[in-house]
């Protein structure tokens, strides 16, 4: 600092004393000596007085010390041209008051920010002010400002778009996300109507989510509309107001924190739709869907699960699942708990439920892991799949009713299988006539159960079994005293059928009333029961059997002829046995599997002498005399096949087969070994034993005679 001269010093003195002696007749002058403001006069720039307190901010001993001093030697050297700028200034103008800020170095080489203040000229060319310590409040304002700059930052770095919009709707506001969001510049969006980039129904719901804000005063979240950005392509934003109030809190405008949520809403309304189909599928499926979490809490389960396992499905989720099945064996728990606690899949399990509510159910679990979006084991899902109905129709299907029940690969045969296959799904009445034991039963239930009643009731009625008056109780049912021993009501046949199909067997055995009501229900579709004259109408396909000539019971009066072409849509003709010897190797290999089974035995099959036998028996019992000639033979047989001695007497007796095979032409013994090769298929084996030769002569004769060796190449 450069000190004062001598005659500066005095000159200062001089004019200290001067303005004592200004003060001398004021009372400010002790006001401002004991002020804790450092105070100062000025002339020319330089101090002419100094209170103690400005001295001591200044770290000077006494106040003369700095007497005669030029005030902008006090600030740092950055400082000092602005410093004599400002107090030149306030030279010119006697009547200016202000503040200029400097920078000052202690003694400790610590630098404070000083603020010198003038408040008036006390006499023509002095300056009266004070100097206060604004280090604190300019570190303050730092702060402040540090703080208003990051705040700032964050304003622009924010994904999330902030704007502000006047009470008419003119963004007044906005970060770079909302420029990015809208596609539009700061500048063109500042200014600009709400109403511009969005239609007009938009405009409405965001006009009235605006207003709802303006009326209540509370914000409105996650509001979600759809505007158009200046590229032209459509966005979905989701918009949270919040109401814009002045320091007075007057609501001035609207603060808004935009997104944008087009991928989001877009991807929802997929899910919502897959979840929409993935919900109907998982409600309309047959078999049964369980979830468990790892604990084997249950997640879900549909409606089909419910029935199998007999729970209610709806208080269940929540619920640990080894606690919800009660009525069963709870093999299901065993497999998904291996699934849950081994995290292994289990595939076509089958076991019977033995449960109390749903007798001989069987059903095929399988099992898997859930797994969540971070590849994460989240529980285990259960397939229940009930197969009870499904193995019963396997069962019976494979055993009698399907087609190939009717074992036989002759032409006629042939013919009834295509025939009983069209008339499958027909409701049409059908009459299958032929002799006793033809299978003529076999024939209406192959119809039944490959046509689209398989799943209803197939009922017989043996019609040559009851009387009359009985007769017309069982097939149409009766009401409570409508005769004696009628003591409750009672359906008839045809009410259980409902639905389903009536196999009338030997119907040309009823009386003419019967004749007569049947002839009602197949006209009219309807019948009451005895001793009630309510009508029940009957949703019920009619096949009838008969092994008697109906024609000639018409001839004779005894069968109505009206009912016989009723009966009579369509006829079935089983051949008897005898006119289809060509089927008895396949029909004697399927009651020897057949009773295999039944028997616990393993015989293969007949010798030859037992097949010349049947080729040449007349079979007056048809079918029916020989699965009893092979049970007949099973139930004597202990070798691995059968002999003329374990079939029945009649059977033995019934020809001389006499075997004279010299007087056999070659002619006559190819054609003989010809068509028993075409009877058993080709099967060399018992074609061996029918000719009662070993199949190496049999292989001999086919080479001599050159006779194929399999039945596509004759």
């Amino acid at each position: 600092m450069e000190q004062p001269t001598p005659s500066e010093k005095g000159k200062a003195a001089q004019a200290n004393n001067t303005f004592n002696s200004a003060l001398s007749d004021a009372t400010h002058r002790e006001i401002i000596e004991q002020s804790e403001v450092g105070m100062f006069v000025l002339v020319k720039d330089r101090f002419v007085f100094i209170n103690s307190s400005l001295a001591r901010l200044l770290e000077c001993d006494t106040p003369d010390v700095l007497l005669g001093t030029l005030v902008w030697e006090l600030a740092r050297p950055e400082d000092q041209v602005r410093l004599k700028a400002g107090l030149m200034k306030a030279r010119e103008d006697e009547s200016v008051t202000g503040d200029l800020e400097f920078r000052f170095r202690k003694k400790d080489q610590t630098e404070i920010c000083l603020k010198m203040v003038f408040f008036e000229s006390v006499q023509k060319g002095a300056l009266l002010g004070n100097v206060i310590d604004i280090t604190d409040h300019q570190a303050i304002i730092k702060r402040l400002q540090e703080s208003r700059q990051q705040f700032h930052d964050v304003l622009e770095e924010v994904e999330d778009g902030i704007m502000e919009l006047s009470l008419t709707g003119r963004m007044t506001w906005c970060n770079t996300a909302v420029a990015r969001i809208f596609r539009y510049s700061r500048e063109e969006l500042i200014g600009l109507d709400y109403r511009f980039y969005m239609d007009e129904d938009t405009a409405r719901r965001v006009y009235q989510a605006y207003n709802r804000v303006y009326k209540t005063g509370k914000p409105n979240k996650a509001f979600t509309y759809e505007i158009t950005g200046k590229d032209g392509i459509k966005r979905i934003i989701e918009n949270s107001i919040t109401p814009k109030k002045s320091s007075e809190q007057v609501l001035v405008g609207f603060r808004s924190v935009v997104r944008e949520v087009t991928v989001r809403i877009k991807a929802e309304e997929e899910l919502s739709r897959q979840r929409s189909r993935l919900s109907a599928i998982f409600s309309s499926v047959k078999d049964g869907i369980i979830t468990v979490d790892n604990d084997m809490r249950i997640i879900e389960a549909n409606g089909a699960a419910g029935t199998i396992c007999g729970i209610a499905v709806g208080q269940i989720e929540g619920q640990s699942f080894l606690n919800c099945a009660s009525h069963c064996s709870k093999s299901c728990q065993d497999v998904l708990l291996e699934t849950v606690k081994w995290k292994t899949s289990v595939n076509e399990y089958h076991i019977e439920c033995n449960h109390q509510f749903r007798p001989g159910q069987e059903v095929i679990l399988n099992s898997s892991l859930l797994v969540d979006q971070n590849r994460d084991h989240s529980g285990a899902v259960l397939l229940i799949r009930d197969v009870t109905r499904l193995l019963l129709l396997e069962r019976e299907l494979k055993d009698k009713y399907r087609f190939h029940a009717l074992v036989g690969k002759s032409k006629k045969m042939q013919n009834i299988y295509k025939l009983l296959e069209d008339l499958s799904d027909i409701d049409t009445t059908v009459l299958i006539t032929g002799e006793s034991g033809t299978g003529k039963g076999l024939a209406a239930k192959a119809l039944h159960y490959n046509g689209n009643r398989a799943f209803a009731p197939f009922i017989t009625v043996s019609c040559s079994a009851l009387p009359e008056n009985l007769l017309e109780s069982e097939l149409f049912g009766h009401v409570k005293g409508a005769f004696t021993g009628a003591i409750k009501d009672k359906q008839g046949r045809f009410q259980v059928a409902d639905g389903g199909v009536i196999l009338l067997d030997e119907i040309g055995d009823v009386s003419p009333l019967i004749q007569l009501k049947l002839l009602r229900v197949l006209q009219e579709k309807e019948f009451e029961r005895v001793g009630d004259s309510q009508p029940i109408k009957a949703d019920v396909r009619v096949i009838a059997c008969t092994n008697v000539n109906l024609e000639e019971k018409i001839r004779k009066g005894e069968f109505r002829e009206d009912l016989y072409y009723r009966l009579k849509v369509m006829e079935i003709k089983i051949p008897p046995l005898r006119e289809r010897l060509d089927d008895i190797p396949l029909l004697v290999d399927h009651f020897c599997r057949l009773f295999s089974k039944n028997f616990k035995k393993e015989i293969e099959g007949v010798t030859g002498d037992v097949y010349m036998r049947f080729m040449n028996y007349d079979w007056p019992g048809n079918i029916r005399e020989l699965e009893h000639a092979i049970e007949h033979a099973f139930v004597l047989c202990r070798n691995n096949s059968i002999g003329l001695e374990h079939i029945p007497l009649e059977l033995r007796e019934s020809v001389n087969v006499k075997r004279v095979k010299s007087e056999k032409t070659p002619a006559a013994e190819k054609k003989e070994i010809l068509s028993v090769l075409q009877k058993t298929d080709w099967n060399k084996a018992k074609a061996a034993r029918i000719l009662n030769i070993d199949r190496s002569t049999l292989y001999r004769k086919i080479r001599l005679y050159q006779l194929p060796l399999e039945a596509n190449k004759v």
